[in-house]
């Protein structure tokens, strides 16, 4: 599982991929350890926080959430981030496993 509901909200697992032809979200990623990330493309490059920025925003539209809603928690300079969403946990989860079967 690629998220977990917590009392504030949710925890989103990504994998980043920067610098893409495009921004658009891909399969399920799985580390060694079993842990899945959901996997994401953007357009921007790595430099002075703008992938992450655009990742922002990516997720912001899909799961329909104000941008501010959004944190990164951890791996802000790694590939693989933890992302926090704040909000009803429940409907929150809802909206990412809908968004999650349009994956490929």
């Amino acid at each position: 599982m690629v998220y977990e509901a917590v009392k504030e909200g949710m925890i989103l697992r990504v994998r980043l991929t920067p610098n893409s032809s495009s921004c658009n979200k891909g399969g399920i990623y799985e580390v060694a350890d079993g842990k899945a990330y959901v996997k994401i493309s953007v357009v921007s490059i790595p430099e002075k926080g703008k992938a992450n920025q655009e990742l922002i925003k990516y997720l912001s539209k899909a799961l329909k959430v104000a941008k501010s809603q959004i944190e990164i928690i951890g791996g802000e300079t790694d590939r693989c981030k933890k992302l926090k969403i704040n909000g009803d946990s429940e409907e929150l989860c809802r909206r990412t496993e809908n968004w999650l079967k349009e994956v490929k």
